[in-house]
């Protein structure tokens, strides 16, 4: 069986990371403009005030996507960029420069992937209280409005969300990511409800405005779960580690607070008890407004846990061997995640599963042969990639791949020291270089491997 014959091959980019062009063209501030201006907070004190220059250079990456046989891109608009205040006047320079990229990709064969928002949060109302507002359900609602007018003529796929995990835990439970702030556990499950409203008001308005039927979904991420065994108390085991949740100081490294309320319009009923003394009030018509019907489940991925069950009735992790591999970032190298977290995923929610990232930082340099020799980058995908056709063969609903990232771009935190990229970019320069796992990516959508 194998991939659908209709396989989405593709590659991912959020706005921030790879555009540059910070202060150009009327844009807005957003949290990370802010953020990665303070002293101590970015690696050497990066920022992403160039990045790969994008702005100015998307015609030479979108060639590149099409030299490399992409069929699909998944990038993120910069809400300051189109609504330098988050509300009210459009920058018209902004969307200008996203409806060029749109007819580059389409002239190129190259399916475009919106995502609404990647993180940037726009300055102007992180200033009115930004996700502990209610008031960001609305914002968010023009927002996703104006981008349904200006681009569904040409575009079909919107994602909403990118990664509230990360967002909402890192950037205001754990203050690692901006806005860098550290806040009761209690703002924090306000903040979710208010983030979900707002996927719901995204849904809506997306639709709303539409020029043509869209296909919408939503892209959370978290760790996995795999099973030590093929024994079934053990992939229930895993089931159940993937579907927990954490005690409330580390809630938010979840899926199931994330997305049952999306698919099933419900909060899971463990949460409702662990959590009771944080909650907002929650109303029927919150949970009507946050499961606005999706068409598509996307998932960020990168690795995984192994899981047991232990003598006491209740799922134990198993410890990784000594010496097992990991990624340049330290991240454990654990191909078994995408073929049991899709499946998982799948067996719960029913919807159309697209990986939305995969992928792994690597010590890339430049040769002397002048290429970017990255063998661990081909064996990880190789690998990575044998699992999730392996869940498709199995019967999971798997649409499409996009692997994290196209080319090595501003890290967050971590600035320009990791790279992620198929194609290396020469910060000095901004010469772009593939990689040699750029044209075995190639190879393989070409159907040649």
């Amino acid at each position: 069986m194998g991939f659908r014959e209709d396989f989405v091959w593709g590659a991912a980019t959020s706005s921030y990371q790879i555009e540059g062009a910070a202060n150009s063209d009327g844009k807005g501030m957003h949290i990370w403009d802010v953020f990665s201006k303070e002293d101590g907070r970015i690696f050497e004190g990066h920022t992403g005030d160039v990045a790969c220059d994008h702005y100015h250079r998307f015609r030479e990456d979108v060639a590149i996507m099409r030299e490399m046989g992409l069929k699909g891109y998944r990038f993120s608009i910069d809400w300051s960029r189109v609504l330098p205040e988050g509300t009210g006047k459009v920058n018209e320079k902004g969307l200008a420069f996203y409806s060029e990229l749109v007819d580059e990709l389409l002239a190129a064969g190259i399916e475009p992937y919106i995502t609404l928002y990647h993180w940037e949060l726009p300055y102007e109302l992180y200033k009115k209280g930004g996700w502990m507002n209610e008031e960001i359900v609305e914002w968010f609602g023009e927002y996703a409005a104006l981008i349904s007018r200006t681009f569904s003529d040409r575009v079909r796929h919107y994602f909403t969300l990118n990664e509230p995990q990360c967002f909402i835990g890192l950037g205001y439970l754990f203050g690692e990511q901006a806005p860098g702030l550290k806040v009761p556990v209690r703002d924090t499950f306000l903040m979710a409800h208010n983030v979900l409203k707002a996927h719901g008001r995204a849904v809506q308005k997306l639709r709303e405005f539409a020029k043509q039927p869209l296909v919408i979904g939503y892209a959370p991420t978290g760790g996995m779960s795999y099973p030590a065994t093929d024994k079934p108390e053990d992939i229930e085991a895993a089931r159940q580690h993937l579907f927990g949740l954490g005690e409330p100081k580390v809630w938010t490294w979840n899926v199931t607070w994330w997305s049952d309320p999306v698919v099933f319009g419900h909060y899971p009923e463990e949460g409702l008890r662990l959590y009771e003394r944080y909650l907002p009030k929650i109303t029927d018509a919150d949970m009507k407004l946050i499961s606005e019907p999706i068409d598509m489940y996307g998932q960020n991925i990168y690795n995984g846990k192994c899981i047991r069950m232990g003598a006491d009735g209740r799922p134990e992790e198993v410890k990784r061997p000594l010496g097992a591999a990991k990624t340049a970032m330290g991240w454990p190298v654990t191909p078994e995640c995408l073929y049991w977290g899709p499946k998982f995923l799948y067996e719960r929610y029913g919807k159309p599963i697209y990986i939305t990232e995969n992928g792994l930082s690597c010590q890339d340099a430049v040769s002397p042969d002048g290429k970017v020799h990255d063998p661990a980058r081909i064996d990880f995908l190789s690998a990575y990639l044998g699992q999730l056709k392996r869940a498709a063969d199995d019967g999971v609903d798997v649409r499409g791949y996009f692997q994290w990232s196209l080319m090595d771009n501003f890290e967050w935190v971590c600035g320009y020291s990791e790279r992620f990229g198929l194609v290396y970019v020469d910060y000095e320069t901004q010469e772009r270089i593939w990689k040699d796992s750029a044209y075995w990516y190639r190879d393989l959508i070409a159907g040649r491997l």
